[in-house]
């Protein structure tokens, strides 16, 4: 996994490698709208994540997710993290890690 300096960079990279897709987080699970497609914990893997720091202010964190679905659907999910970031279930935090990847 590659270490970007900048968000736009990771995102420029990653959709080069396919992830083209935009994901919005909520708290049971991710949503791709320009595909009108819902993705429960159990049908996505998340395959990198990068972590980004404000420049001026810390406050201004973000996180990149790489994700890949079961059937195949793969994109991004930029998230806030820190004090400002919303809440999700426990089975949501434990997913949003990298981990070995399995047969869905």
């Amino acid at each position: 996994m590659k270490n970007f300096d900048t968000l736009s960079q990771a995102m420029t990279a990653l959709k080069q490698q396919g992830y083209v897709n935009d994901f919005n987080l909520h708290p049971e699970w991710i949503e791709c709208p320009p595909l009108n497609r819902r993705f429960g914990p159990q049908h996505f893997h998340v395959d990198e994540v990068h972590r980004f720091e404000g420049m001026t202010n810390p406050d201004d964190s973000s996180v990149l997710f790489a994700i890949s679905s079961s059937d195949g659907v793969k994109g991004l999910l930029v998230d806030a993290y820190g004090p400002y970031s919303d809440s999700l279930s426990p089975l949501m935090i434990e997913k949003l890690t990298i981990d070995r990847k399995t047969n869905f």
